[in-house]
């Protein structure tokens, strides 16, 4: 769907992209990056909007330097900003976007229907937009992406603004517009979490430059450890504390994780092995103390554990500041 190779973007004081080479199938693609790492660069280089400034580019096999309207005529775009007309209503203003992407009257008032029920606003849609929440403008933005039928959709920071409800709703959406309309995705984000659960495939950028690309599955494989959890007794007020010294005198790998406030899991993370020796001596020190097993599971890494030396408890969402260190592989199997 995409491919570049070398891609350089250079400002009088900053390098945007730095000899990005990289590229990306059809699915569902998540571009992470902190902010300033280049990712809005790039969309608007592929978009044919913005020249680059050394390597080259194509999008759905068309070069982004000599046919850009033709690629914008093929892809979808929804940008980060706030661009809406306050004054105009949903209905009319994907209605107008339609048209100039090509869709006689009727078509295009057709479409605008059925997108706009699409992402949950046909009973908005006669609304002005000037009066929508942040939620409801970023599924405007979204419905005017799809309404042409793109083969190709790029959604610059969808869930921008968004509650942890809205967060989720919108990525939802984003799965659909794959399995339901066979539109392939590129979206960026700069929270690593929110795409662990929504793409195929993760491309990493910092500052301008290839981290790593690779299946999501790669970056989420399952870990030699397991994630336990107990529960508390009168003996043991503290199961978790309790397992944990115990697990340790056997002579056990074990590190606590979870969260300590109230009504929230406290849980252990053991070194496991191959030949499942460690799930007996869990299970049997677990009955020995009398505690309630709650859980006994293989731990997958979350992406950002993968670009996180030295964490083995659980991740966080965020993307390594830059210019800080990385020894992960990049699509090209060098290493940085």
């Amino acid at each position: 769907m995409i491919a570049t190779d070398g891609l350089g973007k250079r400002f009088p004081e900053v390098t945007a992209l730095d000899r990005l080479t990289v590229g990306i199938a059809p699915g569902v693609t998540g571009l992470v990056g902190a902010n300033g790492a280049g990712k809005s660069t790039l969309i608007k280089i592929l978009l044919g909007l913005s020249p680059a400034t050394a390597g080259s580019a194509t999008v759905l096999g068309l070069d982004v330097a000599r046919e850009g309207r033709a690629i914008r005529e093929r892809v979808g775009y929804m940008p980060e900003h706030d661009c809406l007309p306050p004054d105009v209503t949903a209905t009319e203003f994907v209605v107008h976007l339609a048209r100039m992407s090509g869709l006689p009257p009727d078509d295009a008032r057709e479409r605008t229907a059925d997108i706009l029920r699409h992402v949950g606003l046909h009973e908005e849609r006669y609304r002005a937009m000037g009066g929508y929440s942040t939620g409801m403008k970023q599924r405007v933005k979204l419905a005017q992406a799809l309404v042409h039928d793109p083969q190709l959709v790029l959604l610059d920071e969808p869930t921008n603004g968004l509650d942890p409800v809205g967060r989720d709703e919108m990525l939802a959406l984003i799965r659909r517009v794959h399995a339901e309309f066979g539109i392939s995705v590129l979206v960026t984000s700069h929270l690593l979490g929110e795409l662990e659960r929504t793409c195929d495939q993760i491309v990493v950028i910092d500052g301008g430059q290839l981290l790593r690309a690779s299946a999501t599955r790669e970056f989420t494989r399952e870990a030699a450890a397991l994630t336990v959890e107990v529960t508390d007794t009168d003996a043991h007020p503290d199961g978790t504390e309790a397992l944990h010294t115990a697990l340790g005198a056997a002579g056990l790998s074990v590190t606590r994780g979870g969260s300590s406030a109230p009504g929230s899991p406290r849980l252990l993370t053991v070194e496991a092995d191959a030949e499942g020796a460690v799930h007996d001596t869990v299970r049997d020190t677990v009955a020995e103390l009398g505690l309630g097993l709650v859980r006994m599971e293989q731990r997958r890494h979350r992406i950002s554990e993968v670009f996180t030396e030295g964490d083995a408890a659980e991740g966080t969402d965020a993307v390594p500041p830059q210019n800080a260190p990385a020894t992960t592989e990049t699509a090209a199997g060098r290493r940085r």
